[in-house]
């Protein structure tokens, strides 16, 4: 069975139809067995909620083939950026697709890496900033982030060099890892006042290895550590991304896919309790598509999430689905 045939098993209506959203972490990538480029991305923001606007964040696409390693990763921001390009000819509805682009500069290169982002910014006025994630794990189970970081990469001094060349910039930070690694990145915050971080994924709370089984544990440490990052003012906090394999719910193993009220009922704690700590105003549900894709389809989790926000009001749901992301990265 295809993909679009085990997500084509749960259809929902679409709640509250009229909603603009922007979309601000999906990715594009011409993988043989997945493509995900703008024919797909069209077909999932055009299912039916108001995307408005999207968000590309990196994941190693379209790497220059040849010249210098550490600038590689600027060919991503020139595939991103003509992508961007053709969806704002008007040939593709209204979608203003990959308004921003977050791409990557390696900041262990410290002072260096400045050369990589004045880069990124000459190909496009698109750039916001770069993602460079920290995901790391003792255990084997646990795949470490696409970037193959150490240990402790947020507390680096080198990378901490890097990550100064985005402060004299005004370019923004995403921020992916797990969640025992929150602490590292509120010091890191901290650290760095003026530079606007974005909380990917909640920290990537894990369920597999041996984190399976104790989502109650993790939960309350989660909740701890996200406090102290929530006080930090130049962090924002991404909505989504937790439907993935590593979190542990096993949805992509199913012979249907999720439904938004299951999506709710396993997740809505953590969305819950973040909206709690950053405040509308700091928080931004995101896709993560089509990572997010193995557990459920685009329509039905932007349902899940116009039930989780159900009871706020139009201001704070605005400031929600679109106006706290247009903000972090200035669209």
């Amino acid at each position: 069975m295809s993909r679009a045939d085990w997500l084509a098993r749960v259809v929902e209506d679409i709640l509250e139809p009229d909603l603009p959203i922007c979309d601000p972490h999906h990715h594009l990538w011409d993988n043989r067995d997945n493509p995900y480029l703008l024919p797909e991305l069209l077909a999932d923001t055009g299912s039916g909620h108001n995307v408005v606007s999207t968000v590309f964040v990196e994941c190693s696409s379209m790497y220059r083939a040849d010249g210098p390693v550490a600038m590689r990763p600027v060919g991503e921001t020139e595939f991103v950026n003509g992508v961007a390009a053709m969806a704002a000819s008007g040939g593709y509805g209204g979608l203003k697709a990959c308004a921003g682009i977050v791409s990557y500069a390696d900041l262990t290169l410290g002072a260096d890496a400045g050369k990589v982002l004045d880069e990124h910014m000459r190909l496009s006025d698109r750039f916001r900033g770069i993602r460079h994630a920290a995901g790391w794990d003792a255990d084997d189970a646990v795949r470490n982030s696409h970037t193959n970081p150490p240990e402790h990469l947020y507390l680096d001094d080198t990378f901490r060099a890097g990550f100064a060349e985005l402060d004299k910039r005004d370019l923004s930070f995403d921020a992916w890892l797990y969640h025992h690694q929150i602490p590292e990145l509120t010091d890191l915050a901290r650290a760095f006042p003026n530079v606007t971080i974005i909380f990917d994924h909640f920290g990537g709370p894990l369920g597999i290895g041996p984190y399976a089984g104790k989502a109650d544990e993790i939960f309350d440490r989660w909740c701890e550590d996200a406090a102290a990052l929530a006080a930090c003012p130049n962090v924002y906090a991404k909505l989504g991304g937790i439907v993935m394999p590593i979190n542990g719910f096993g949805w992509h193993k199913r012979d249907t896919p999720a439904t938004s009220d299951e999506i709710v009922a396993a997740t809505g704690r953590y969305h819950r309790k973040a909206i709690e700590l950053f405040g509308p105003e700091r928080c931004m549900f995101e896709s993560n598509f089509p990572v997010d894709k193995q557990s459920c389809s685009y329509p039905v989790l932007w349902n899940a999430f116009k039930k989780m926000a159900a009871d706020f009001s139009a201001s704070d749901k605005a400031w929600l689905f679109h106006d706290a992301a247009a903000t972090a990265y200035r669209i």
